[in-house]
């Protein structure tokens, strides 16, 4: 009888400690917004010459006034 129920436990635990589907999903999520940063991103500097240069340089224009 302690077989029979270790083995029906067995059978009912293992689809539940299966966590590739979700973890699969969560890779999945992160790359989708990743890509929707990036076009938010180029969306906002398309058209513009010099643009991230001028970004970074204002960036760390203020670090360094907060810092030093």
């Amino acid at each position: 009888m302690k077989k029979k129920l270790v083995g029906m436990y067995v059978k009912l635990m293992n689809p539940v400690r299966n966590e590739k589907g979700a973890q699969s999903l969560e890779w999945l999520g992160l790359a989708a917004l990743l890509i929707l940063v990036l076009g938010i991103i180029s969306t906002a500097l398309s058209g513009q010459s010099d643009s991230i240069g001028k970004i970074l340089k204002s960036i760390i224009d203020k670090i360094s006034g907060m810092v030093g």
